[in-house]
C-alpha cells in the first residue's frame, strides 16, 4: 500500500474523530435553552440526558456485527450522519417526548460510531506500523473544543439554533462523506499479534483479559469524569471565583489534549503498558496531593497532572481489545466501549453518593484510586514499544 494512500486514510479518520467531537459539543450548550422552552422540570430533563446513555448501552453491543457487515469505515459515516442529523432534531423537538427520544437514538448513533471510527484508526494504525490512535483522539478533543467554541459564537451573536445546528450538521456530513471514499477499503481484520497468540489462548484467557481492559477503560472514564462532572464544584466549595472555579476542568481537558498529542511517541518508545502505568502513578500522586493540601493552585495542578496521567488509558484499552485472541473482528472493542459507557453512567452517582456520605473532598479519593488501578491494570497492555516503522516514521510499505 503507497505512503499517500494510507496518508489520506488516516487524514480521513482523523475527520471522523473530529466530526464526533464538535456534533453534540455543538448542542450541549443549548441545554439550558432548550429546557426553558420545553419547560422541563430537573427531574424531567435529568431523565432526558440520561436517554442519551441509555440509547447507547441498548445499541453498543450491535457494532461489531454492523463493522463485519459493511467494514468499519463505511460504519463510522454513515451513523456519523445519522448522529449529526439527530443533534438537529434534538435541538429543534417541539415536545419533551420528541427530545428524549431523538436523545436515546442519538446515544445509539454515538456508541456505534465510537466503535466504528476507533476500529478504522485501529485498522489504519497497523498499516502505519507505529502508534496513531492517542492522536486521532487528540483530534477528537479539537472537534469537542471547536464545536462547543461555534456555538457559544452562534449564542453571542444571536443567531437561532434552527440556524446554528442544522448548519454545523451539514458541514460535518461533507466532512463525513468526503472520508468516506478513503476509507472504504479499510480492511476488518483482527490485529495480526492477536491471532498470533490464539493458539495459546486457554479457555479464560478471553473474559480475563476483556475484564481488565474493561475495566482500565472505566477507571479512564471515572478520573474524566471527575474533572467534568465535579472539578468546578469543589473548587466552588473551596471559595474559588465562578471564573477560577473551572479551571480545574480545563486544566484537565487541556493537559488530556497533551498528553494525546505526544503520547504516540511515547508509546512507540516504551510501550503502551509503561505508559499507562506511569499516567496511573501520575494521576494517584498528583490527585492525592492537591487532596492533601487542599488549595485552589494545588488543586488545579492536580487535575491537570490527572489529566495529563489518563491521556492514553483509554485509547490504549481500546487497542489492547483489539488485540485479544479468540474474537471475532470488532467484538473485542464493541465489548470494551460499551462497559466503558456503563462507567460513565454510574461514575457521577458513585461520587455523588460518597459525596452525600462523607465530602466531596473525601469522593475525590476515588480518582486517586482510580489512578492505582490504571497503573496495576496496565499489565493487560503490550509490554513492548511499537517502535518507529521503517521508513524514518512514514507508514509502512506493504
Amino acid at each position: 500500500m503507497s505512503q499517500q494512500r494510507i496518508r489520506r486514510e488516516r487524514t480521513a479518520v482523523a475527520a471522523l474523530f473530529f466530526t464526533n467531537g464538535a456534533l453534540f459539543a455543538n448542542l450541549v450548550p443549548r441545554f439550558p435553552e432548550i429546557k426553558a422552552d420545553l419547560q422541563l422540570s430537573n427531574t424531567a430533563f435529568g431523565l432526558s440526558i440520561a436517554a442519551f446513555s441509555a440509547g447507547a448501552l441498548l445499541s453498543g453491543l450491535t457494532a461489531a456485527a454492523l463493522i463485519r457487515r459493511f467494514g468499519p469505515g463505511g460504519v463510522a459515516v454513515f451513523s456519523s450522519l445519522l448522529l449529526g442529523a439527530l443533534t438537529v432534531v434534538v435541538g429543534v423537538a417541539p415536545t419533551s417526548a420528541l427530545f428524549a427520544v431523538a436523545l436515546f437514538v442519538a446515544g445509539s448513533a454515538d456508541a456505534v460510531t465510537d466503535v466504528g471510527q476507533n476500529a478504522t484508526g485501529l485498522s489504519v494504525q497497523r498499516e502505519y506500523g507505529r502508534s496513531i490512535i492517542n492522536s486521532l483522539h487528540a483530534t477528537w478533543s479539537v472537534g469537542a473544543i471547536s464545536g462547543g467554541a461555534v456555538a457559544a459564537a452562534a449564542m453571542a451573536l444571536g443567531v437561532p439554533r434552527v440556524w446554528q445546528l442544522p448548519t454545523v450538521a451539514v458541514a460535518c456530513a461533507v466532512v463525513c462523506l468526503l472520508s468516506l471514499r478513503a476509507l472504504s477499503d479499510v480492511p476488518v481484520v483482527t490485529d495480526p499479534a492477536a491471532k498470533s497468540q490464539e493458539r495459546g489462548a486457554s479457555g479464560t484467557a478471553v473474559p480475563v483479559a476483556l475484564a481488565a481492559l474493561a475495566a482500565l477503560a472505566i477507571a479512564g472514564a471515572f478520573v474524566e469524569d471527575a474533572g467534568s462532572s465535579w472539578a468546578t464544584l469543589y473548587l466552588g466549595q473551596m471559595g474559588a471565583p465562578p471564573a477560577l472555579a473551572a479551571g480545574g476542568f480545563i486544566a484537565l481537558v487541556s493537559f488530556q489534549f497533551v498528553g494525546r498529542l505526544i503520547g504516540d511517541r511515547l508509546v512507540d518508545r516504551f510501550s503502551e503498558r509503561t505508559v499507562v502505568r506511569a499516567g496511573g502513578v501520575l494521576i494517584a500522586v498528583g490527585m492525592g496531593t492537591a487532596l492533601a493540601f487542599p488549595t485552589v493552585p494545588m488543586t488545579v495542578v492536580g487535575f491537570a497532572l490527572a489529566g495529563l496521567g489518563v491521556a492514553s488509558a483509554v485509547p490504549a484499552a481500546f487497542h489492547g481489545a483489539d488485540r485479544v485472541a479468540g474474537l471475532r473482528p470488532g467484538t473485542g472493542l464493541t465489548i470494551v466501549s460499551w462497559l466503558m459507557r456503563g462507567g460513565f453512567l454510574l461514575s457521577p452517582v458513585l461520587v455523588g453518593a460518597l459525596a452525600d456520605a462523607a465530602s466531596l473532598r473525601f469522593s475525590l479519593l476515588s480518582v486517586v484510586v482510580a489512578g492505582v488501578a490504571i497503573a496495576v491494570l496496565a499489565t493487560a497492555l503490550a509490554p513492548v514499544r511499537r517502535g518507529p516503522s521503517p521508513s524514518a516514521g512514514s507508514p509502512r510499505h506493504r
